[in-house]
């Protein structure tokens, strides 16, 4: 999950004009290429329109800013949406139910690809680890950054899950994606209270060698906050949220040290998983081309 601080201060934000929007989505796939899956009445595809965009923003806003503890800025707060810069360059995964009379957005990831983040200001995981390491030891490879997940919370199952999923990896084959990263968060601000899923983590599923990132040393805080031998793993791995726990499951990896994100009332890990790092069954599951739930 990521904090709704931007590059852009809210006045420049509210400049922007709709040429500048629209130009970003130079860099996005045919518009007849936007649907990536069904289940049923749901779909999931990437956002085509500036409406599509605000639908996913407003999402982000209830589940973020009324649900949770996020503190909205000015602008996300007047217009009852969570905006920060980076939404004008990212690429928007919807899961869309069509079962209503107006179809509703009901899930949705943000999307960043390297080349486009290199074009702009960077990666906003940037702001709160030092990932350059990481991306110049595998210069060469095609990363995308992950984040600003949620769902609505009548479709928090395992359909809407697994189409969130079955958008990425679509995404990732269609675009050649090495690796994915990005940050993912515990709910609260209180490392002391968050100390056992931070040491399990820290001790079992840190990134190693040049996979290696650390949180930026002005904002880290410790993981390995109790002794790994007083570790309970299944209370650990019962105390991680469901996101923290899927993205393990799947093969990746945790960079090191943690940051508190005020703003959004989070404490936010680093999660680092290189394609090649997948297990089998889950690729065969959704499909070496993604096929499981193709449209």
């Amino acid at each position: 999950m990521y904090d709704p601080k931007s590059l852009a201060s809210p006045v420049a934000l509210v400049a922007r004009t709709s040429a500048d929007f629209m130009q970003s989505f130079f860099y996005r796939p045919m518009r007849d290429e936007f649907t990536l899956g069904r289940i049923g009445s749901l779909e999931v595809r990437l956002a085509s329109t500036k409406k599509d965009i605000k639908r996913a923003q407003r999402l982000r806003y209830t589940v973020f800013c009324k649900e949770m503890s996020a503190i909205p800025d000015l602008v996300s707060r007047m217009k009852r949406r969570d905006i920060d810069a980076f939404d004008a360059i990212c690429d928007h995964l919807l899961v869309v139910d069509h079962a209503e009379v107006k179809p509703k957005v009901v899930g949705t990831y943000r999307l960043l690809r390297q080349e486009i983040a290199e074009r702009h200001s960077g990666f906003y995981t940037a702001s709160e680890f030092d990932i350059g390491p990481m991306l110049v030891a595998h210069k060469g490879k095609r990363f995308l950054e992950l984040g600003r997940s949620c769902v609505a919370k009548d479709y928090r199952d395992k359909r809407t899950v697994e189409l969130l999923w079955h958008g990425i990896w679509a995404y990732v084959k269609r675009f050649n994606i090495d690796v994915m990263f990005g940050c993912a968060s515990f709910e609260g601000t209180d490392p002391e209270a968050l100390a056992l899923p931070l040491s399990f983590l820290h001790y079992n599923a840190r990134a190693e060698g040049d996979w290696q990132a650390s949180a930026l040393p002005q904002r880290s805080i410790s993981m390995n906050l109790i002794q790994p031998e007083t570790i309970n793993t299944k209370l650990a791995l019962q105390s991680l949220p469901p996101l923290i726990k899927g993205y393990l499951r799947v093969g990746a990896k945790i960079g090191d040290g943690a940051v508190i994100d005020y703003q959004f009332g989070t404490t936010d890990v680093l999660v680092i998983l290189p394609v090649s790092a997948i297990h089998p069954r889950y690729i065969d599951h959704y499909g070496e081309d993604a096929t499981r739930y193709a449209a």
